[in-house]
């Protein structure tokens, strides 16, 4: 049986994935990544996809709902 990947927002934006998923850009072309990997959520990261920490230089929140 598959075990379905857990994706989750943590509250300065960033988007938490652990478990198998296949992430490509917009070309399709598969993007490498670990196990468990965050994405950005704020747009200023100088590695995007991936977050590198610059949500804490930034004012940013996200929208709950």
């Amino acid at each position: 049986e598959k075990k379905m990947p857990h994706i989750f927002r943590k509250e300065k934006g960033q988007i938490v994935i652990q478990g198998e998923v296949h992430l490509t850009d917009v070309d399709g072309n598969k993007i490498p990544h670990g196990e468990k990997f965050t994405l950005c959520g704020c747009m200023k990261s100088k590695k995007l996809p991936f977050c590198d920490g610059s949500h804490k230089l930034i004012s940013f929140s996200i929208v709950k709902f």
